[in-house]
């Protein structure tokens, strides 16, 4: 294997088509294993088969860049798992495009780059995790490399079209996660103490980038203002997560939590570089050029404006994947080093690209073969029979309903993968457009999921709510029936349980058509 990947990285240094080339192939392998599995989606995807019902400025606490992405292309290919795992799977090819690209701007040994380029996959939080379930972040990854080569180029070559370009990045990646207005901020601060770059800030193309940006946030700007609450209140919870009373507690359990992210963000990519290119690292580790010193002190001043707003003790949780954006340029500025300090080995490019192939083959096994853990009773939200039960359900009436509640957001995406053009809703849904109506022969289907087949409270609620608000509907609760049904891939005997409830307007009532 070993002879086969060294060949294999030193064709693609010389054929900077081929390196794409492997990684498109590679991009549709993983398209092909997701459909080859069980109809049942994950948490993020649910969420954007949820939302691609319609197209708004807003939606929730995510800015919407991925969800407009996913609107288009649910309009093209249906509410369908291809139409979720094509957009997921060309925007990361489009990651390692645009990084690649930014690669070729900072390094002359086109090997080097090609490295730098790969050793995005060595991140953990991209090359596994962005494809496991992530949509958000996949297009805050997105943005950071478009950010990343818009601005290299800027820093290169200052002209108003690379100023402008840069805007245009800094624009989308704003509405792809809030959080990544971070990533500008240290690049600005962090090329201002690098003279070579420095001259590039004070140009007064600087503010096209700035007025670009402003352009395309605007519109979505105006609707965060106006939804403060509903945009923040979710990512302030999960800032806020293991919070205490105590400032002084919040702030260590913070910064621990600062310090475990990092690790587990940059800690595999070192190990993978250390064992690839030995003591040729140790000894690049002093070396230094105007772009070591740019991407180096990117990643402190990272570090130390997280260290500070987690030591203030507003901060007590940091995800791993929030902070992954802000380190992308590890491998990066890694061979950025090697290459300042000469000459490496050669046989650091056959063990590099013997890793490297190695992770390709087993992400996409690792992610094929979760379901089958079912078979030893481990299940995943894969193996919840979303699509048999569904059917069941509507088997039992011959009636079309006219709108489905479901009782969460994650069932809401997978009621609407197995039906056909159903509107489908959840309690207090907000900006939910569509029109529907109850009459005789369109009745309204209420679902839940349960694992253990206990009623769900809350459901119970949520539908005597509605039913208040509904006045052709019946005021008293509906029938509620059960459903349980194998586990995909399960051990015998191990079941889900679905409830599930047909409501028709009262008799005499009429049909109304209502609009959530």
């Amino acid at each position: 294997m070993s002879t086969k990947a060294h060949s294999v990285i030193d064709r693609l240094a010389r054929n900077p088509a081929g390196l794409y080339g492997l990684l498109a192939i590679y991009f549709v392998v993983n398209v092909l294993l997701r459909l080859a599995g069980p109809a049942s989606l994950e948490l993020d995807e649910s969420q954007q088969l949820f939302f691609a019902q319609w197209f708004a400025v807003g939606y929730d606490s995510q800015p919407p860049f991925y969800n407009w992405l996913q609107y288009g292309v649910v309009q093209l290919l249906g509410d369908t798992v291809l139409a979720l795992t094509l957009l997921k799977n060309t925007l990361l090819f489009l990651c390692y495009v645009l990084f690649g690209l930014a690669a070729r701007i900072v390094l002359r040994d086109r090997m080097l780059a090609v490295i730098a380029t790969l050793g995005l996959i060595t991140i953990p939080q991209v090359g596994y995790e962005a494809q496991r379930d992530l949509t958000h972040t996949v297009a805050l990854l997105l943005s950071s490399c478009m950010f990343l080569y818009c601005f290299f180029r800027a820093l290169e070559r200052p002209t108003a079209l690379n100023y402008a370009l840069t805007g245009v990045a800094v624009g989308i990646g704003i509405l792809s996660k809030y959080n990544f207005i971070l990533m500008p901020a240290v690049a600005m601060l962090s090329a201002i103490t690098v003279p070579a770059f420095r001259a590039r800030l004070l140009d007064p193309r600087v503010l096209l980038t700035a007025l670009v940006a402003v352009i395309i946030v605007a519109p979505h700007a105006i609707w965060f203002l106006a939804n403060f609450d509903d945009a923040t209140q979710r990512t302030l919870s999960k800032l806020g997560r293991g919070a205490s009373d105590s400032r002084l507690s919040n702030a260590l359990t913070g910064i621990g939590s600062l310090a475990g992210a990092i690790v587990s963000v940059t800690l595999p990519t070192i190990i993978v570089f250390a064992v690839a290119f030995g003591r040729d690292l140790g000894r690049a580790w002093q070396a230094q050029t105007q772009w070591t010193r740019l991407l180096g002190t990117m990643m402190a001043a990272a570090t130390l404006i997280l260290f500070l707003a987690t030591a203030s003790g507003e901060i007590s949780f940091v995800g791993d994947r929030w902070i992954a954006p802000l380190f992308l340029i590890l491998p990066l500025y890694l061979c950025a080093k090697i290459e300042a300090a000469g000459d490496y080995r050669a046989s650091a490019k056959r063990r590099f690209g013997g890793v490297v192939i190695a992770v390709m083959v087993l992400v996409p096994l690792i992610l094929i073969g979760r379901p089958f853990l079912g078979f030893v009773g481990i299940y995943g939200k894969q193996n919840v029979p979303y699509g048999p039960a569904i059917a069941a359900i509507l088997e039992t009436n011959s009636d079309r309903p006219a709108l489905i509640l479901a009782g969460d957001q994650h069932l809401a995406g997978n009621v609407l993968l197995h039906t056909s053009g159903l509107p489908v809703t959840i309690p207090v849904s907000t900006g939910f457009p569509a029109s529907y109506m109850f009459d005789a022969n369109h009745p309204l289907l209420v679902i839940s999921r349960t694992r253990d087949g206990q009623p769900g409270a809350q459901l119970q609620q949520e539908l005597q709510r509605l039913l208040r608000n509904q006045a052709v509907l019946p005021s008293a609760p509906a029938n509620v029936e059960h459903v349980a049904l194998p586990y995909h891939y399960g051990r015998n005997g191990d079941l889900y349980h679905f409830s599930y409830a047909w409501i028709y307007p009262d008799a005499g009532s009429g049909a109304a058509s209502r609009s959530q």
